[in-house]
Formats: structure tokens, C-alpha cells, sequence
């Protein structure tokens, strides 16, 4: 049984960082995508970060230059760090990690419980 935990969550004045990080659990064969969302009160979900399986990233606009995603294949685990908070990140941040387990023959997505994460000004 795969599951998909995030964990780094907290409260922070503006201006300053946090880490949250992502592990998936059990018997993994392959990793193709591990993914941070965000969803705030009110809003939708939307795509912070990606990170592809050669390492390859990309930004939501309103992260770039402040964000980072990172990813550690031998541990299955990626790692979003967040530098130069603004209150308007606060939000809860979920994991999306699509995988394929030991003996399987597709793909499954999975999403994480999600970490909150709270900005003061």
C-alpha cells in the first residue's frame, strides 16, 4: 500500500521560509511526476511547482524566484522550499505524485492530506 505524506507545515511571519517535503511510502517501481498544489480559502487548486523525472522544473508565476522544488529519487521524496513568504501564500499545500508500484502495470496518481501553511504579515 503506497501512500503519499506531506509533512513541514507551520506558521511564519512574511519574509520568511519554510520547507515541506513529500514522501511516498511502500514498494515504488517508478516515480513519473511529484507536484505541489495549493489551495487557499475560497479558491481552486492551483499548480505551485512541478518537477519532472529527469529533474526538469517549472513555476507558477506568482513563485518564481522565491520557490524551489527539489527531488530525491533514492528517498521518494521531493521538497518544496519556500523563501520570501507573502501572506498571500498562505494556503493549504498538497502533494500530487503519479507512480508506478512494485508489480503493477500503469500508472496510479496519488494526492497527499496536505500541509497547512499560514503567512502572518
Amino acid at each position: 500500500q503506497v501512500q503519499v505524506v506531506e509533512s513541514g507545515g507551520g506558521l511564519v511571519q512574511a519574509g520568511g521560509s519554510l520547507r515541506v517535503s513529500c514522501v511516498l511510502s511502500g514498494c515504488i517501481f517508478s516515480i513519473n511526476a511529484m507536484d505541489w498544489y495549493r489551495q487557499a480559502p475560497g479558491k481552486q487548486r492551483e499548480l505551485v511547482a512541478i518537477i519532472s523525472s529527469n529533474g526538469g522544473t517549472k513555476y507558477a508565476d506568482s513563485v518564481k524566484g522565491r520557490f524551489t522544488i527539489s527531488r530525491d529519487n533514492a528517498k521518494n521524496t521531493t521538497y518544496l522550499q519556500m523563501d520570501n513568504l507573502k501572506p498571500e501564500d498562505t494556503a493549504v499545500y498538497y502533494c500530487y505524485a503519479e507512480f508506478m508500484s512494485c508489480g503493477s502495470m500503469w500508472y496510479d496518481d496519488y494526492w497527499g492530506q496536505g500541509t497547512q501553511v499560514t503567512v502572518s504579515s
